[in-house]
């Protein structure tokens, strides 16, 4: 995992700059109060790593439905937390001799248009209902990790080929709702962007998931900077929670990119189907309703289809062409 120099420096960089902030703007006493956010990030940043989901996929629901924390601060702290852990793991990806550097090209397009679905997104739908934006987020990670792992999802090329203009207009739908999703998560491009990858263009497993994690760093960096600079809307508590994760995600999540490369990672998935199933089920008996219920079976149905044929559509293809 330290093989590289240019990774080394990084993790040893970073570890500097949070030192520093840290010694400035926190202290043990409200790490310690405040234990469960590193916490909930020794899964979250492990799981960025290695799946294509961010760790706002554990740390939203987590801090959103658990610990009744504001959707907002929630959304936020997932943006702030992914952009240390999620770009420790680009560094780590982009620095193994391994892989083919040109493989991630696409993202010189892909990040600008993610972005302007980030801030339509931020513009115009951060007034719906708490609860309809828990039960979307819920669905949504609970129906992929399933589709995803009951699936034959491995595709079989090496780069991202665009055939036409159909393709063209697929893609920049995908990441323009990729963004407007991590408006409202802080989380979600990466989950939709792998998908099309492996389904619509067959692209090899680990080189979808190598461009999903660094278009969702890539979206936290920014959308820290929007948060922080261009709302004014970050307040000194959730510079001191950042804080307290910050070294756990700068290190869990290139671990999960590296175990990625080195097994067989199906048992790992069973869990994050189990966890995110979990999640949702806490989500609808936690203060039941109607409201709740109705609008996560209407989610999960839906997006269970569109994974579920999707996904199948990739197996009956590499069927025959096999």
């Amino acid at each position: 995992m330290f093989q590289s120099r240019i990774f080394v420096a990084w993790v040893l960089m970073a570890l500097v700059v949070w030192a520093g902030l840290f010694s400035t703007f926190n202290d043990l006493k409200f790490l310690a109060e405040h234990w469960y956010y590193p916490a909930i990030m020794v899964l979250g940043a492990f799981v960025a790593g290695l799946t294509p989901e961010g760790g706002g996929a554990v740390a939203f629901p987590v801090l959103s439905v658990f610990f009744s924390i504001d959707r907002i601060v929630a959304r936020d702290f997932s943006l702030m937390i992914q952009c240390i852990g999620m770009t420790s793991a680009s560094i780590y990806i982009l620095t193994n001799r391994a892989n083919q550097l040109r493989a991630y090209k696409p993202l010189l397009v892909f990040i600008p248009v993610t972005f302007v679905g980030f801030v339509i997104g931020m513009r115009t739908l951060q007034g719906i209902p708490v609860f309809i934006i828990q039960a979307l987020f819920l669905s949504l990670i609970t129906t992929f990790a399933y589709a995803y792992w009951r699936s034959s999802h491995r595709g079989g090329e090496p780069l991202l080929v665009v055939r036409d203009g159909s393709d063209r207009l697929r893609l920049g739908a995908i990441l323009l709702l990729g963004g407007m999703c991590a408006s409202l998560f802080g989380t979600g491009a990466d989950i939709i962007l792998y998908t099309l990858l492996v389904t619509r263009f067959g692209m090899r497993e680990k080189v979808a998931t190598h461009l999903s994690i660094m278009l969702m760093a890539s979206m936290s960096i920014l959308g820290f900077a929007y948060r922080g600079w261009v709302d004014e809307g970050l307040s000194g508590y959730q510079i001191q929670t950042w804080l307290c994760a910050y070294p756990v995600v700068l290190l869990m999540a290139p671990f999960g990119t590296y175990v990625l490369q080195r097994m067989n990672v199906e048992w790992m998935l069973r869990g994050i189907v189990v966890l995110n199933i979990a999640q949702l089920l806490y989500f609808n008996v936690n203060k039941p309703s109607v409201e709740k219920t109705l609008a996560s079976l209407i989610f999960c149905v839906v997006l269970m289809v569109l994974f579920s044929t999707t996904l199948a559509k990739l197996e009956r293809k590499k069927r025959e062409e096999g």
